[in-house]
């Protein structure tokens, strides 16, 4: 039993020294076949699909290059006719994307490769994105809406949603405009459109008030008043101020004054304009009066 037992331990471990040298080659033979296998597929494709391949990359650089040209002659024409920055910016872009997008469906087809999968995946995408992204999508088309149909350009000052300043840019999801303290102001589009939109151009309304005394002859102080205000030098120019009697009111006569001045000076020319009249009256002996109210005392017999 002793000799058997002895015998038995001996074979055990050789066998199992024979199975753990195995198990390295074998894994080292599986990789060496994987990576045969591997090489022949490459090498199968590249020899099938060399040219395909060639023609694809060429047919899209060509592509590519000329999409290039055209936006930038696409964008040379919209200056020439002088057409709004933003817009012009815009269909050149929009020719240059259309062109790339056809030039890689040709490149795919080139390479046998269906596009009708990849539009499928797209359409379903893109459904996902818009019911994700309402907001957004409703300022891109809200901002695609004021590209084409215009309502201000670059430059016009505008009012809306009780903001005003001048418009900077006008992008797909939102427009800047400047007020006068140069505060940028950032609107989404989709709160412009359909709004009611108040478009001044380049200037702003800046009404003014003063009153004088009823001794005063209010036709020779709207004389007066013409010549200041036009040695200011604070408005537009394209629209002459209007000045005249606003009221009859209980202790003045009130003057009011309307002047177009540029939207980005309108608090300086406000200031600059009151000082001016003071000083004018002040040298006319022209008399602001202080509020004032007449009691009569009625005493019974």
């Amino acid at each position: 039993m002793t000799i058997f037992h002895s015998y038995s331990g001996t074979e055990s471990t050789d066998t199992t020294s024979t199975v753990s040298t195995l198990e390295p080659v074998n894994l080292l033979k599986d990789e060496i076949d994987q990576m045969s296998r591997i090489y022949t597929i490459i090498v199968d494709f590249f020899a099938n699909y060399t040219f395909q391949l060639i023609g694809a990359f060429i047919i899209f650089a060509i592509g590519y290059m000329l999409a290039g040209k055209i936006g930038n002659s696409v964008l040379k024409v919209c200056q020439k006719h002088k057409l709004d920055i933003t817009l012009s910016h815009f269909l050149a872009n929009t020719s240059k994307m259309l062109i790339v997008v056809m030039i890689t469906i040709v490149s795919l087809n080139k390479l046998g490769i269906s596009v009708t999968p990849f539009i499928a995946a797209i359409g379903a995408i893109s459904l996902g994105a818009g019911l994700a992204l309402q907001g957004l999508l409703a300022n891109y088309a809200a901002g695609f809406n004021i590209i084409i149909i215009r309502p201000f350009v670059v430059g016009d000052t505008i009012t809306v949603q009780g903001v005003t300043g001048l418009v900077k840019e006008v992008l797909l999801a939102y427009t800047i405009i400047i007020d006068e303290d140069d505060v940028k102001i950032t609107i989404p589009n989709k709160h412009i459109v359909g709004e009611v939109l108040h478009n001044s151009k380049n200037d702003s309304l800046l009404e003014l008030n003063v009153g004088i005394a009823y001794k005063e002859n209010p036709v020779e102080v709207i004389t007066l008043l013409e010549e200041v205000i036009a040695k200011l030098d604070i408005t537009s120019g394209i629209r002459k101020p209007q000045i005249g009697i606003d009221e009859f009111a209980d202790s003045s006569i009130n003057i009011g004054l309307r002047i177009w001045t540029p939207t980005l000076n309108l608090y300086d020319s406000k200031y600059k304009a009151y000082k001016a009249i003071y000083l004018a009256f002040q040298q006319n002996n022209i008399e602001i009066p202080f509020p004032q109210r007449d009691v009569h005392m009625i005493t019974s017999p």
